[in-house]
């Protein structure tokens, strides 16, 4: 088995203890060896950005490389910049939600999708057998600073929703970048869309003081206090870089990532009079029902926005998304992002009605979702042991291991990027959820002793 340093999303680690200067400086020549030409590199607020950066980008210039900085941006934004100007590629330095402590590199594709397996393998071959091109003194790559990089890309947000109808709704939200990357975005779009918003945490600062970076319901505890008391149209919620978007509806109910994209997805299926939607084996029940409705089909793959963006290239869907409210809009481009997403909708909700109204018409299932520990070394070979254990059941693998129980199903697959698994339950009552959830950690847990 060939060595791996990427793991689903980028190369990821706690800085200067896994995420070193050494690592970042040889990833970057790694990464340069095998792009050349011009690549684009953009970072969220993270404390460490401008080390990290730094190391990357003498790294891509001792190969040859021009590099494109484009500063503190969010991660769509930099994908959009590599597709538009027709780089070699980008590089995104984020750790999206992980703590701040943690940084990492990601890569984007000539076409501004995320960098798919097989390309990180000849990247990773690279860089374990440091067979990195090196430039002559007088041929070494050159940095450049871009502003302004911003402003075309919501231009062609904006390019792809009702405007007017966003507008003349006069619409009231209440926004929550995290600290992050969105803060130089989403207060942009919602004052030209005409939606009149109060701000928490769009400052970036690297700390994330404002609450950690996933918008997970424990961390917007004041948005959602603040939808309430001020009656807006609805919250939301972007993650550390941007390319997520979390949703609040009118009465204050947070919505899972499933409920977001089951009401997108039905709208985008009528929309087109049919169409097929992409989403991972991880999403709800909610989401296959509500594009069934509207006459579409569905398409499940792993978990993992590249997995998801690919497939849809492939099928010519008109839509796709992951259960973690990452949406993809392949007329925008084919990657989650943060932005498009909030003006999509905006103009749902200013077409149809009340977010509340939308989200009561969601197909009812519940989840309960939660992580376990687990070591890097033993994910594969507990993985085959459950396998075994639930031998009666239908079993799915298409990634990690999913079960199907008499009125719902558990999903256990490893992190890419933490030592733990993931486990997702889902049913028709919160008792058999939390009862599917329970039984298999139990059994995880024994497997693990």
């Amino acid at each position: 088995m060939s060595q791996q340093i990427f793991g689903t999303n980028g190369v990821r680690g706690i800085v200067n203890d896994g995420m070193t200067i050494q690592l970042a400086m040889d990833l970057g020549r790694a990464i340069g060896t095998y792009m050349s030409g011009q690549v684009v590199i953009g970072n969220d607020p993270r404390t460490s950005a401008d080390m990290i950066k730094s190391a990357v980008s003498c790294g891509l210039m001792s190969t040859g490389v021009e590099v494109i900085d484009i500063g503190m941006v969010p991660t769509p934004v930099v994908q959009f910049y590599v597709k538009e100007n027709a780089l070699s590629g980008g590089i995104v330095i984020t750790a999206s939600h992980n703590p701040p402590e943690f940084n990492g590199i990601k890569c984007v594709d000539a076409d501004g999708t995320e960098m798919p397996r097989h390309k990180e393998e000849q990247i990773e071959k690279i860089y374990f057998e440091k067979s990195f091109k090196s430039q002559a003194w007088n041929s070494v790559g050159t940095l450049h600073r871009a502003t302004r990089a911003v402003e075309p890309y919501l231009r062609n947000v904006m390019s792809l929703v009702d405007t007017k109808t966003i507008h003349d709704a006069d619409l009231h939200a209440v926004l929550d970048c995290a600290n992050g990357a969105g803060s130089v975005t989403a207060p942009i779009l919602l004052d030209d869309l005409n939606v009149k918003a109060v701000t928490l945490n769009s400052n970036p600062q690297g700390t994330f003081p404002g609450h950690p970076s996933e918008p997970v319901e424990a961390h917007l505890q004041d948005l959602i206090s603040l939808v309430k008391s001020s009656d807006a149209d609805l919250g939301i919620a972007h993650d550390g870089d941007a390319d997520r978007t979390i949703f609040v509806d009118d009465r204050g109910r947070y919505l899972y990532g499933d409920c977001s994209l089951a009401i997108v997805a039905e709208y985008m299926v009528r929309e087109n009079d049919g169409g097929i939607v992409v989403t991972p084996v991880s999403s709800s029940m909610a989401v296959e029902d509500a594009v069934r409705r509207a006459g579409g089909e569905i398409i499940y793959t792993r978990v993992g926005s590249p997995v998801v963006a690919r497939k849809m290239i492939e099928t010519g869907a008109i839509f796709g998304g992951e259960e973690n409210g990452g949406l993809i809009f392949p007329l925008h481009q084919y990657c989650r992002d943060g932005a498009m997403t909030v003006a999509k909708l905006l103009e749902i909700v200013a077409i149809e009605g009340p977010l509340s109204k939308l989200v009561d018409n969601v197909p009812k299932y519940c989840q309960d979702k939660r992580k376990m520990a687990c070591p890097d070394s033993r994910k594969e070979s507990v993985l085959t042991k459950l396998v075994e254990y639930y031998c009666d059941e239908r079993v799915d693998t298409t990634d990690g291991v999913k079960i199907w129980f008499k009125s719902g199903w558990t999903l256990i697959r490893p992190s890419g990027t933490e030592p733990l698994f993931r486990i997702y339950s889902e049913a028709q009552t919160d008792k058999d959820a939390q009862k599917y959830s329970d039984n298999c950690q139990k059994v995880l847990e024994s497997l693990l002793e």
